[in-house]
This record gives structure tokens, C-alpha cells and sequence, in this order.
């Protein structure tokens, strides 16, 4: 289980829905990667619109159906890790788009039973203060 509260840094990349990696769909391989690395965790998320670097507009509309929608995989780790795996990412990714941010993780934790949040799994919402 990773100590995960504070710091982190939230990785963001844009890719197509028909973008592939040896055959695979990217963001599979994406995932499978950084869950082989035993990273924290990663989300994708298929979007139903927008548009990337070629300004071509991809919708799930009826009257513009596109095969090709964009899709978000979202990654929250340390900036060590981040940084670490960019260039197997680099390598993977043909076009698309990264980004990283500062954020700061106030739960991280498996679904516990009732009642079993005592301890160091509770909510830590107040900003930490200055020593």
C-alpha cells in the first residue's frame, strides 16, 4: 500500500481512441505499463468531444460520428515516478498530448468495511502547516 497522502504530481495524456501500440489499443497498453510498474493507479476517460494539434473535431454526435473519439488517461503519482517512465511513454506515444500538474492527495485507500476508517485512512482535507 503506498503512503500516498500530500505532493503529488497528476499526469494527463491525450490520445485518440484508434491509437494502438504492437496492435493494442494505446491507452491498454498505457495502463497495463504503468500498473506493471506498480504505479498507484490510472483512469481512462473516453470523451465525447474535442479537437487536438490538427484543429479535426471529433464528436460522438450522430451527425459527425467519429470512430476516433479522444480519450484521457489520468495518472496520480510521485514526480520521481512521473518523470521516471516519460521516455517509455515517449516511445509508445505517436501523437497526443502530456501534461503535468501539482496536486495534493487528501484520501488514498482501498474500499474498507464500515467502520474501518480509523487510523491513517481518514480524510485529511486542511491544508498541511508551515514547521
Amino acid at each position: 500500500m503506498h503512503g500516498f497522502k500530500g505532493e503529488r504530481t497528476l499526469m494527463r495524456i491525450h490520445l485518440g481512441e484508434r491509437d494502438k501500440h504492437h496492435g493494442r489499443p494505446l491507452h491498454q497498453a498505457i495502463v497495463e505499463l504503468l500498473r506493471q510498474r506498480h504505479f498507484a493507479g490510472a483512469t481512462v476517460f473516453r470523451a465525447i468531444m474535442g479537437f487536438g494539434a490538427n484543429a479535426k473535431v471529433r464528436t460522438d454526435s450522430i451527425e459527425i460520428l467519429s470512430l476516433d473519439l479522444p480519450i484521457v488517461v489520468e495518472v496520480v503519482e510521485t514526480e520521481e515516478r512521473i518523470q521516471a517512465i516519460l521516455p517509455e511513454l515517449d516511445a509508445m506515444i505517436g501523437g497526443g498530448l502530456i501534461t503535468l500538474e501539482t496536486v495534493r492527495v487528501i484520501m488514498y485507500r482501498p474500499e474498507l468495511p464500515a467502520g474501518g476508517q480509523e487510523g491513517d485512512w481518514g480524510i485529511e482535507a486542511a491544508p498541511p502547516r508551515a514547521k
